[in-house]
């Protein structure tokens, strides 16, 4: 199962043609089964142009799979977590949400499917964390 990021959405109904969007069209061909968490639902909303936009969005993304924190204080403390180990090894993760996102996709035992750096990163550090 994936975790599909921000960034792959993004460039996905920009219409951009990124080696992620390859992928992600490879797992809508195949059927296989994806989903989004609470905050990228959040991110993709606030990127919308347009009150049109931002119904139209809500309404397809309502109808995605979503992933949630196991736990409502530990996976907020493993996220944490996450960040504090990049950044002992010399890597500074841009956004913290990048770290929840990570954290959700290790709990779900998901691979995640995205276009940020930061993510690559991460997985450098910590093992656990699938990359498509």
């Amino acid at each position: 199962m994936f975790l599909v990021d921000t960034s792959v959405w993004i460039d996905y109904f920009n219409q951009t043609h990124t080696p992620a969007i390859a992928k992600f069209e490879d797992i809508l061909t195949q059927g296989y089964p994806f989903g989004i968490t609470g905050v990228i639902y959040q991110e993709i909303l606030q990127g919308a142009g347009s009150p049109a936009s931002f119904t139209r969005l809500q309404t397809y993304l309502c109808t995605q799979r979503f992933y949630h924190p196991r736990d409502p204080i530990s996976t907020y403390s493993a996220a944490a977590l996450l960040y504090n180990q990049c950044r002992r090894t010399g890597i500074t993760i841009r956004s913290s949400i990048d770290c929840l996102i990570a954290q959700i996709a290790i709990e779900h035992d998901l691979l995640l499917v995205h276009s940020d750096k930061d993510f690559d990163r991460l997985a450098q550090v910590v093992p656990t964390l699938r990359i498509y």
